[in-house]
């Protein structure tokens, strides 16, 4: 009889004698394997999508399977693309860096500008870009020197990883393995997530080249398998996506037992764990003179963020930070109601949902309002900043989205926002500021202090920190710091396709205004309403367009990108 542990004896052993095989791969070789998953992954594009939309009970002819195409296929393309080019740099002698402009930013840190970094970045993604920062004291020539990780030698393999799936974006999986085959140059056993069990095969034959390496295998299984996995002998290192209840699960334990080992330190799991949890993630909303288009554009802005996934997102914005002073503060607040309203019904299809939902509404009784053309998202106002306040401390990971307001003009309230994003809020992975460009030229240099200020991992500036999920040289992470004992939103990055060492944040920056509105402004940006909006009509179609393009570019293909994108 196959059991749990006979399966995951016989894939360690597999992976014991592929480490061997992968020390022995040149740069080369895997640099090939890099652009054979990207063409097994852009083969089996379709039925990806298919499958994540008969999961997420999405239909055929939903708008929102772009974000199923954006989340899925294109996002471990791109990040194929990305870390090939990286091999290649090393093959010939360079570094990774070779090609980008490194800065100087505030505090002594280096800013490695990774996007846009093609002729096709600043047409496709036309206003936005996005700089990875290094932690303090770091220069431009240490962070030229050390890029690469664990490809400056691959010969020194570190072992077997056990990864644990999540089960919200489907491309984290994938995009976690190869972070941890390449940057950390280790070995690869994937355990899915039971909701992902449905693209198995998917990721099977997207990484098929990788598995007849002999370098990852993926079981699937429930909590049990997981267990069995992380505690296997042969995995020699845990890296996991989900929340810290999880995380203290596996290194602590469970019950009071646990809670006495966390608190003591004294932790039951005995090999290194890095993590991707989540947490409560605030939109600073900088008051400033918003005609009505501002208004309804930024208030689908904030509901995307929140709705995107129907809130499954570990970065899902769960609370708008707005100023009690702005004197458009109620018709920004009646566009936010009007925005969740219209935006698209879908199922809850994520376990505990309407659960977390029914918490909601309980815990904040009449401050909690039904929205959506179901009733069944929420919004909650009159949140306080306070480190009592559950909606600041809670991760819903569902529909539920709540409204704190500060006290002051553009300058007092930014303080005030960051203050309370950095001590009132759980978790560190992404902040969004929204705020016009007149507005950030008035605060000046204190809106660029503002952002350094900011103990975030993505901090996106009228963009989604999405954007930076979406952007395969961009690092994804919590904010460096935090332990096994005290997770907020985990330890260690991935992604990060340049294989930079000493990341601290990315720091994402979007246009205010979409085009043509956004040369009133004075932005040079030619973006039309993004394709993740929830209310983007044309999202599936730009979505799946873009995934063929970036599985084989093309000017040629470039019309039709462009002709669904302004039709959104």
């Amino acid at each position: 009889m196959t059991t749990t542990e006979n399966i995951l004896d016989a894939a360690v052993a597999d992976l014991r004698q592929g480490e061997r095989t992968w020390a022995a791969t040149s740069l080369a070789d895997r640099r090939a394997l890099l652009d054979a998953v990207r063409e097994a992954t852009a083969a089996v594009a379709q039925q990806w999508v298919d499958v994540a939309a008969g999961i997420k009970g999405l239909p055929a002819d939903s708008t929102l399977l772009g974000e199923e195409w954006l989340s899925g296929p294109y996002s471990v393309i791109t990040a194929c693309e990305a870390l090939a080019a990286s091999l290649q740099a090393l093959e010939e002698g360079r570094s990774p860096v070779d090609g980008f402009t490194v800065t100087a930013a505030p505090g002594g840190r280096s800013a490695v500008e990774v996007l846009p970094h093609t002729v096709f970045d600043q047409l496709l993604m036309s206003g936005f870009s996005a700089q990875v920062w290094t932690v303090p004291g770091v220069d431009a020539a240490a962070v030229r020197e050390r890029a690469g990780l664990g490809e400056l030698d691959p010969t020194i393999t570190h072992g077997v990883a056990g990864v644990l799936g999540a089960g919200n974006i489907f491309s984290i999986p994938p995009l976690d393995t190869l972070y941890q085959l390449y940057a950390d140059n280790r070995v690869v056993l994937l355990k899915l997530n039971p909701v992902t069990d449905p693209l198995l095969e998917t990721f099977r034959t997207a990484f098929a080249p990788l598995i007849e390496r002999g370098v990852v295998r993926i079981v699937t299984g429930g909590a049990d398998v997981g267990g069995a996995l992380v505690n296997h002998p042969g995995v020699t290192t845990v890296h996991m996506t989900g929340s810290a209840r999880t995380h203290d699960a596996i290194v602590f334990g469970t019950g009071a037992e646990g809670a006495q080992r966390k608190a003591a330190k004294a932790p039951l799991l005995d090999k290194t764990i890095t993590s991707e949890l989540g947490g409560v993630s605030p939109t600073i909303v900088v008051p400033g003179e918003w005609s009505s288009a501002d208004l309804t554009f930024q208030a689908e802005h904030l509901a995307t963020q929140r709705l995107h996934n129907n809130g499954y997102n570990c970065v899902a914005s769960q609370v708008a930070v707005i100023s009690a002073d702005w004197p458009q503060k109620e018709q920004f607040l009646t566009e936010l109601r009007a925005a969740f309203d219209r935006a698209p019904r879908r199922r809850d299809y994520y376990p505990g949902s309407a659960d977390r939902v029914a918490a909601a509404r309980a815990g904040y009784g009449a401050q909690a309002q039904p929205a959506g053309p179901d009733g069944a998202r929420t919004l909650v106002f009159g949140l306080k900043a306070d480190k009592t306040e559950e909606a600041l401390h809670t991760e819903y990971f569902a529909p539920v989205y709540g409204v704190l307001e500060l006290p002051g003009d553009a300058a007092t309230f930014l303080a005030n926002a960051v203050q309370a994003a950095n001590e009132d809020f759980e978790g560190t992975l992404g902040v969004n500021i929204v705020a016009d460009p007149s507005t950030i030229k008035a605060l000046g240099d204190r809106f660029e202090q503002a952002i350094a200020d900011l103990r975030y991992g993505t901090i996106a500036v009228n963009a989604w920190t999405g954007v930076g999920y979406l952007t395969p040289r961009a690092s994804w992470g919590a904010f460096p710091g935090h332990t096994i004992d005290d997770v907020q939103s985990g330890i260690g990055v991935v992604h990060n396709a340049l294989l930079l060492d000493d990341v601290e944040r990315t720091v994402v920056r979007g246009p205010f205004r979409p085009s043509p509105r956004s040369f009133v402004g004075g932005e040079l940006s030619m973006s039309p309403k993004p394709p993740w909006f929830v209310t983007n009509r044309t999202g599936a179609v730009t979505g799946k367009r873009l995934t063929d393009f970036v599985s084989k570019p093309s000017w040629l293909k470039l019309p039709g990108i462009f002709a669904s994108a302004l039709r959104g």
